[in-house]
């Protein structure tokens, strides 16, 4: 049975990506619903009249299949990182939004570049650098799941073609913060358990080692009486 503070737990790291994820969708349906095009609210690259675009291009995706690959996976990742390392999650959370989206402002190519991708990659390279540097097994197993959800994307960090149509300076963009941020955090939150000795046992070895020793001048005596007796 999970107790209360558990559930509190959960429902507290499920509610902050669930809201997101819920006005990303509602973005979307929005803008299809209305027939209009959001593309110009992302990021171009170099033009300072987008640079304030990294906190909307998170939330503009270009189809269904686009909108629902990028939702899924930002409310798993962000709900791990509410869940493991919550006294952190928002200020990660928001600074992967803005370093993600700063430095492929500067190494983009000149094009429109929506979607939460680079959120993504942030948090999925946050999660697995922050769980083998902190060596903690909750947090190493969590960096394992990550890896086996989302290993694939590392190949999505370089461009595989000349006119790659996927921004794959979102993508690397995300993981360099993702990186950092695990690096700038890793004495925050939630870490390894340090050893606690019993104070019992201390108690027991500081006596042993303060017993005064034994009198063997007196011992010598006894055993003589006794042997002449």
């Amino acid at each position: 049975m999970i107790d209360s503070s558990e559930k509190k737990k959960i429902y507290y790291a499920a509610f902050f990506p669930a809201l997101i994820s819920f006005f990303i969708v509602l973005v979307f349906l929005f803008e299809k619903g209305m027939d209009w095009d959001f593309t110009q609210g992302g990021v171009f690259p170099r033009n300072f009249r987008t640079i304030l675009h990294v906190f909307t291009m998170p939330f503009i995706h270009s189809g269904w299949s686009h909108l629902l690959s990028n939702t899924l996976s930002l409310f798993v990742l962000s709900a791990c990182l509410y869940y493991f390392y919550s006294e952190i999650a928002n200020k990660v959370l928001f600074l992967s939004v803005l370093f993600s989206g700063f430095i492929l402002w500067i190494i983009g190519r000149d094009n429109w570049h929506i979607g939460a991708s680079g959120v993504i990659f942030s948090l999925s390279f946050f999660l697995f650098f922050s769980g083998i540097i902190r060596k903690y097994a909750p947090l190493i197993a969590i960096a394992l799941v990550v890896v086996i959800l989302y290993g694939n994307n590392v190949w999505h960090l370089f461009p595989w073609q000349k006119f790659d149509p996927v921004s794959w300076e979102g993508h690397l963009a995300g993981a360099v913060s993702g990186i950092l941020l695990a690096l700038f955090y890793r004495k925050k939150g939630t870490q390894k358990p340090e050893k606690v000795w019993d104070d019992q046992d201390d108690e027991n070895i500081e006596w042993m080692e303060n017993e005064p020793p034994e009198n063997t001048e007196n011992n010598e005596q006894t055993e003589h009486y006794n042997s002449i007796n």
